[in-house]
């Protein structure tokens, strides 16, 4: 069997960088690809690296983006601060035009996107994030790839050693022990997703919506 050729998009934050980091030591990962607005300064004989800063636009790149196995969708922004239009654009727009266009490119891609606990599925709950996220979900599961996931990881614990750390962290690594000891369910690490990512793209998964269980469940399968 050949090895996976991936595409990873947020390699320049914590989570992008996290999966990045367990697809590089990975024996199944081949080809990197990953597309940032800015470098993420990381280099590998494996890894290629495409500086692009309009999403929903793909034609300068698009040849470059055949031939993929799977897709690993980390980019996205925090809610806080901004109003539904523009976070509706960055999280759901964005995203749409990017898969999208892969579908078309690479059909029998797996399409992993990293969505939120506590998403809405309904898409008609109070939280706006919440809403916007579910939708996104939703119309990502029609677009016609082999496979999509999405991801709900909630609470995750970065991977030592890497640089690109969610400021927020150092304030509540504390809390981490107990977190794990009362609330098991709602915490996981950034190896934990990787692994689940690159499981789910080798070996299929029954669900398409991935709680913090699941995550866990799939990163624990060999591959």
């Amino acid at each position: 069997m050949e090895k996976l050729r991936v595409i990873i998009t947020g390699s320049t934050g914590m989570v992008g960088e996290g999966v990045l980091h367990e697809c590089l030591n990975h024996p199944e990962i081949g080809q990197i690809l990953v597309i940032n607005r800015k470098p993420c300064g990381v280099s590998h004989p494996r890894l290629l690296e495409i500086l692009h800063q309009d999403f929903t636009d793909l034609s300068p790149i698009l040849e470059k983006l055949r031939g993929y196995d799977a897709c690993y969708f980390c980019a996205g922004v925090s809610s806080v601060g901004m109003k539904e239009p523009e976070y509706t654009r960055i999280t759901y727009t964005l995203t749409m035009a990017f898969a999208t266009t892969l579908a078309k490119l690479n059909p029998d891609m797996t399409f992993c996107y990293v969505s939120g606990a506590s998403t809405d599925s309904s898409e008609k709950g109070k939280m706006m994030w919440a809403r916007v996220k579910g939708k996104t979900e939703n119309d990502l599961t029609k677009l016609p790839f082999r496979q999509v996931y999405n991801f709900r990881p909630a609470f995750m614990t970065p991977t030592p050693g890497l640089k690109n750390v969610n400021s927020y962290y150092k304030y509540v690594a504390w809390l981490v022990p107990l977190l794990r000891l009362i609330l098991p369910n709602s915490i996981s690490t950034l190896k934990v997703v990787g692994l689940a990512m690159i499981n789910v793209t080798l070996r299929g998964y029954e669900k398409q919506v991935l709680e913090v269980v699941d995550i866990k469940k799939i990163a624990e399968l060999s591959s």
